[in-house]
């Protein structure tokens, strides 16, 4: 008797401490469709130069590199736009996934920078987001990027002795 009676009792104090899970719903159809256009209107609004609609797919605290906060991140597209010298570059994003619930999610996409008037790509690598749900939408609140490496030069091909 003792013994059930202990049992049960550490039963109900370790429910008593366990942290709370979320009971967060799971991501609807409506929530990926969300956060795929959020993706799209970030895409654009650093290629067409409108530092302010690309700030605004973040949080207000939002972070990305070394940048934190709309006012920031407004200054990191002007600065951006200005290294590359008027030079028109396109992101394209494929293999978008994405996990989480109703009210977070995490996010990870290819990216392909590729210069328009060239055609070429300028650089490729992976973005990881940390997406919430606001009351304006869905918004990144920290977005990292890893850059492939470069491919090592290749040896110029040998000529056949003459």
């Amino acid at each position: 008797m003792k013994t059930g009676m202990l049992a049960t009792a550490a039963a109900v104090l370790a429910a008593m401490l366990m942290p709370q899970l979320s009971h967060a719903d799971p991501l609807t159809a409506q929530d990926y469709a969300e956060i795929e256009q959020l993706y799209a209107t970030y895409n654009h609004a650093i290629d067409f130069n409108d530092p302010t609609g690309w700030a605004n797919t973040f949080t207000p605290d939002g972070n990305f590199l070394s940048f934190t906060g709309h006012e920031a991140l407004a200054g990191f597209v002007k600065q951006w736009h200005e290294r590359m010298g008027g030079t028109p570059r396109r992101h394209w994003n494929s293999n978008l996934r994405i996990t989480g619930d109703s009210t977070k999610a995490e996010g990870s996409v290819y990216l392909m920078l590729v210069d328009s008037v060239t055609k070429t790509i300028f650089s490729t690598g992976v973005y990881k987001d940390t997406l919430v749900k606001t009351a304006q939408g869905w918004r990144f609140s920290k977005r990292t990027i890893a850059r492939d490496a470069a491919a090592a030069p290749t040896a110029p091909a040998q000529q056949a002795p003459k």
